[in-house]
């Protein structure tokens, strides 16, 4: 534990490696039951509140989505303190009116994944976790009120809708893409339904920033679609995250100690 707890933690995803914006910065190296993190955890200030800053994929993005490790990331984050997490993925639409460099924030998952474990439970330690609502919103609503009010040029803000989590690395078949169309999902990624689980076992309210990179391979448009193309919303995405996390930072500090509440996502988990 540091001295000073630390509310607000960070992931950032493709593309987003680093928050420039951060002063007395300080890297955290910890070791977890479940291993290291995917990297040094970045310790500073935004908007003169404490928060921590962790890259999924490491800085160098050494890490595929199935090799993430995901409960160490979380549980790094818990031991500091961290109450509330903003995640920050790049994800293909599913949907024509989610444009490239649109965000979307979304409120329900449905899982694809195969291969990764999801949960701190188990051998002898039994619980049950309500996770019908997996995103908390009271979070969600602060992080996208916060995007809607800034100028992000053309990209457009959307509320809600479903995001599949698959397993990667390859992307989907155009069997699949349509499939998750005709289940009304509205983008593809392959990471945030994983921390979500984790997060609410740590009774950490978690909310997702889901960055669009590209339509996926449902759109009659997708073949021209550049690997350069795909990198430069990538880094186009990332200006505007930081802009609407250092927003949401900023929004946060009203609810935080001693006036921080107790959201639906920090309630204990049912144990049997």
């Amino acid at each position: 534990m540091t001295q000073e707890a630390i509310a607000v933690g960070i992931l950032g995803g493709s593309g987003l490696y680093n928050m420039p914006d951060l002063t007395d910065v300080r890297e955290i190296h910890l070791d977890t039951p479940f291993g290291a993190p995917s990297d040094a955890l970045i310790a500073g200030r935004l908007q003169d509140v404490p928060v921590v800053f962790l890259a999924r994929h490491g800085r160098s993005h050494r890490w595929l989505p199935t090799e993430v490790p995901y409960r160490a990331n979380i549980w790094a984050f818990k031991s500091l303190g961290v109450r509330y997490i903003l995640s920050a993925s790049a994800v293909g639409s599913l949907q024509a009116e989610a444009r490239p460099l649109d965000m979307v924030f979304p409120d329900q998952f449905i899982d694809r994944t195969q291969h990764r474990t999801a949960t701190f439970f188990g051998e002898g330690l039994v619980a049950h976790v309500a996770f019908g609502d997996p995103v908390c919103p009271v979070l969600a609503g602060v992080i996208a009120d916060a995007a809607a009010s800034l100028d992000l040029g053309e990209t457009q803000v959307h509320r809600g809708g479903t995001y599949v989590c698959m397993e990667g690395p390859a992307f989907s078949t155009k069997a699949e893409s349509n499939l998750y169309r005709q289940w009304g999902a509205r983008v593809v990624g392959m990471t945030n339904l994983t921390e979500a689980k984790l997060a609410r076992e740590a009774e950490i309210a978690y909310a997702t920033m889901a960055l669009v990179t590209d339509y996926d391979c449902w759109h009659p448009d997708h073949d021209s679609v550049t690997v350069e193309m795909v990198v430069a919303n990538l880094h186009r995405n990332a200006d505007n995250a930081r802009a609407v996390i250092r927003e949401t930072v900023q929004r946060l500090a009203a609810i935080l100690p001693p006036r921080q509440p107790t959201l639906p996502c920090n309630m204990p988990s049912s144990p049997i």
